[in-house]
């Protein structure tokens, strides 16, 4: 044999473990971080945004889910299998996953979805450019909780006590509560707090706003995911006790909720599952901007109004962007 003969030989076989490796690598691997439970309509919007990208899920990408039902105390743990897992992106929902994921990594790129602004809770270090391994998208419910308890107060002008159910641990509670305690003061207005953590102090929140006779409940929105995982309890718990319960988006009222006003969160996770897709293709987290929502509506069900007796003023429905039969 002669030398070169022998050398492209010797080259190609020195290849041949390479491509193996290559073959039994498999498809890339995103890692999916939620704080809640298995939601098919968020599953289904984040493989939408995913199959832009021309990523399949099973096909030529794989993914591994985490839930940590939300008990946040999981999620950095969990956050840390995926690190451990090596996966190519991890989308992580809500901010508390997200939060959970950039401590757990600095390398693997972070696509999150977050309520509150990404800045402020320091997920990124700003909008335009996030910089380091983090980006996403931010439908900044919080930043209009005012305009809900003004939109509830239309609905109910009688009503002088509004309550606000919230998670008493989250990073967006605080700011959320001043806001609402402003516009309250500016309408006339009683502020009353009730927290809850879990399934079982949902059901307790009720039954005490019920005791103190409180005309109207406000639900903040949960980066725990808490309050969307447990939407038709709260929709039952609201016709049990006969109140009026306003929310931060249309998945509420499409469980039998009453009202919202907010930006399609179902958008934002869409939103996520093609900024995967895009990293995988070669583009960087930094280079990314965060995406804000720009269209907010207000969902009403009429269904809902009868349930408990509520009469929808006409000028409340000619303001609304749907209305649920």
């Amino acid at each position: 044999m002669r030398r070169r003969d022998f050398l492209a030989v010797l080259g190609s076989a020195a290849a041949w473990p390479i491509a193996a490796r290559a073959q039994s690598a498999g498809p890339p691997v995103i890692g999916v971080l939620e704080s809640g439970a298995p939601e098919p309509t968020r599953g289904a919007a984040f493989l939408k945004g995913l199959g832009e990208t021309g990523f399949i899920d099973g096909r030529n990408v794989a993914i591994e889910y985490r839930w940590a039902h939300n008990e946040s105390d999981r999620l950095p743990e969990l956050a840390a299998d995926l690190v451990r897992r090596r996966v190519a992106v991890i989308a992580a929902g809500a901010s508390a996953a997200a939060l959970a994921a950039k401590a757990a990594t600095s390398t693997i790129p972070i696509v999150f979805s977050s309520g509150i602004d990404p800045v402020q809770i320091g997920l990124v270090a700003s909008l335009n450019r996030p910089g380091g391994n983090i980006t996403g998208a931010a439908n900044m419910v919080a930043d209009v909780a005012a305009k809900r308890l003004d939109l509830l107060h239309r609905l109910v002008p009688q009503a002088t006590r509004i309550a606000v159910l919230t998670v008493p641990s989250a990073p967006s509670t605080e700011p959320m509560i001043a806001d609402l305690r402003a516009g309250a003061a500016t309408l006339g207005l009683q502020i009353e707090l009730a927290y809850a953590s879990s399934i079982q102090e949902i059901d307790a929140a009720f039954a005490h706003l019920a005791q103190m006779r409180t005309h109207a409940v406000l639900v903040n929105p949960s980066p725990v995911q808490l309050f969307l995982t447990r939407r038709v309890q709260l929709a039952l718990l609201a016709v049990r006790h006969m109140l009026p319960v306003m929310y931060s988006s249309r998945t509420y009222v499409e469980a039998g909720g009453l009202m919202s006003y907010g930006p399609d969160d179902v958008q934002t996770v869409r939103q996520v599952g093609n900024y995967a897709g895009r990293i995988l293709h070669g583009e960087k987290p930094a280079d990314l901007p965060v995406l804000l929502a720009t269209k907010f509506e207000l969902v009403i069900n009429q269904q809902a109004a009868r349930t408990i007796g509520l009469e929808i003023p006409s000028m409340q429905l000619a303001l609304a962007d749907d209305v649920i039969e």
